[in-house]
Order: structure tokens, then sequence, then C-alpha cells
């Protein structure tokens, strides 16, 4: 049975993670030592707990050969709550095109790799790396803005990021997007979230301001949200908690933005005492 657990963050986060809050005590209450520690602290025993939980390791992409070998030491003394090969995997947004082969819908997406000349969408579109966490480095464009955008794709390329390129998706503006949380490979919840990019600005900070509010997940984002799920569990084992970003299409149908299996943030302040509880359970089992 899982006695302690240690609740890995990293010293810039460190009272920034709105899961904290709800998470930590929930966990205490259920009889369980929770210590907070950062993944960069040599003098961190990691065999000395059960379970290592990755939440809000949220500077990894810029030191990702150091979070690798850490994830593979922690694997090696003690439990994750997902394999190494489901974190390598939903490291690198690559994983678009693996969900696309397989009939997922996934946003509209072109994959411009170190070296190669960027051809840009007409109308609105946004550029990101294919490593990143909590919209670092991304940026918004309007048409016009072209020359700006490649130079924002040669930097990335330059420190060896390879580079997506999308198109602002209509409904973004208005609804926004919607997280949905799976336990155990089991749906749990979802939220509304609203983030407003920079304009040809990459945002510098750990991570972008968001809105968030509770949201009741229709069936079709739910069933999206799942096929991921599933797609993952098969390949790497069922991941004990899970993410999965959806928006609507220019199409009006549910399609993925992004994939979050590695420190996802749960929205647990939305998922109310259910989603909490059932947090526990996860991590606990």
């Amino acid at each position: 049975m899982t006695r302690r657990i240690a609740w890995v963050t990293t010293q810039e986060a460190i009272g920034r993670d709105p899961d904290h809050p709800y998470g930590v005590p929930a966990l205490e209450a259920a009889g369980i030592e929770v210590a907070t520690v950062d993944w960069k602290d040599p003098a961190v025993d990691w065999s000395s707990f059960d379970r290592v939980l990755p939440r809000s390791t949220w500077d990894y992409p810029e030191v990702m050969d150091r979070f690798l070998a850490w994830i593979d030491a922690v694997d090696a003394v003690t439990d994750l709550p997902n394999s190494p090969a489901t974190m390598r995997w939903s490291m690198d947004k690559h994983y678009l095109a693996d969900l696309a082969a397989v009939g997922i819908p996934v946003t509209p997406t072109e994959f411009v790799e170190v070296g190669a000349i960027p051809a840009f969408p007409r109308g609105e579109f946004v550029v990101k790396p294919a490593v990143g966490a909590g919209s670092r480095d991304v940026a918004a464009y309007r048409e016009g803005q072209e020359d700006v955008a490649a130079e924002h794709v040669s930097r990335l390329h330059g420190r060896g990021a390879a580079v997506l390129v999308q198109p602002s998706l209509r409904s973004i503006a208005v609804e926004g997007e919607w997280p949905l949380v799976f336990f155990h490979g089991d749906y749990s919840h979802a939220a509304s979230k609203r983030v407003t990019l920079a304009n040809a600005a990459a945002i510098d900070d750990l991570y972008a301001e968001e809105l968030n509010a509770p949201h009741v997940a229709s069936a079709e984002q739910v069933a999206v949200g799942q096929a991921v799920v599933d797609l993952a569990a098969a390949r790497f084992g069922v991941p004990t908690y899970a993410r999965v970003d959806v928006v609507r299409g220019d199409d009006g149908r549910m399609c993925v933005l992004e994939v979050e299996l590695v420190e996802p943030s749960l929205f647990l302040p939305e998922g109310g005492p259910g989603g909490v509880a059932r947090f526990v359970d996860a991590v606990t089992a």
C-alpha cells in the first residue's frame, strides 16, 4: 500500500500549482505522507518514497537530457504514475501525427523539422516548439507577419527544436479549449480553459496565464479524449493520470490540441470533490 508520496515540482513553480492545495491535503487526509520536493534537488532520496508524482516540473523542456535521466533514475528505484515510455511519447507533439494516423481528429498541424523552411497558412496561425510546456515559446501571428514568424522558427531551430505551425482555429477565441482528465484510463472530469497568446511575442514566463472554469463535457468530447487514452494504454500501459485537451475544429468537430501524460495539470479545483477523490484513489492504488 502507498504510504509516502513525493509531489514533485520545480523551485520556480512552488506556490503556483493550482492542484497542490487540493491534492496534498486530500492525500494527507487519506493517511498518506506527502513531501513537496524539487526534482533537481540532489539531496532527495527517491527510493524513500512509495510513489513519485511529477506534478509541476514545468521547466523540463529547457533541460530535457537531465529530466530524461531523472525519470530513468527514479523509475529504477520506485514507482512513477506513468511509465518512462509513456512520458517520452507525450513530451514531443509529434504524437499528433500518431493520432492522426489512426483516425483520431487532431488540430491541423505542419511539422517544421530543424533546417526546413516553414510554410505558413493564410490568416492567423500559431508557432510552437514540438517539445514545450506552459505555452512557453508559443506565439500567434497574423497574415503579413510571416517574416517575424520565420524568425521565431529560426530561433527554435537554432536550439535544436522542431516546430509546429497550426492555423488559429476560429472557435478558440470564442469557446476556448476543454481539458479532459482521466484516471486509470477512465474519464473523470473536465474544465473550460482560456489562454491568450501574445501576438508576435513568445511567452517567457513559466506558463501562460489561464482563465479556467468547471465544464460538463459532451459525449463527443469524452469520446475523442478516450480514444487518445486508449491508444496510449495499448502502446505503453494504462496511465495513472492523463489529460487530453480538445478544441472545436473549423469543421465543427472536436479535435485534439494537446496530450499531457508527463506532469499534467489535473484541474482539481474544477473537478470538485469527486475529481479530487478519484485523484487520491488513482495515485494511492
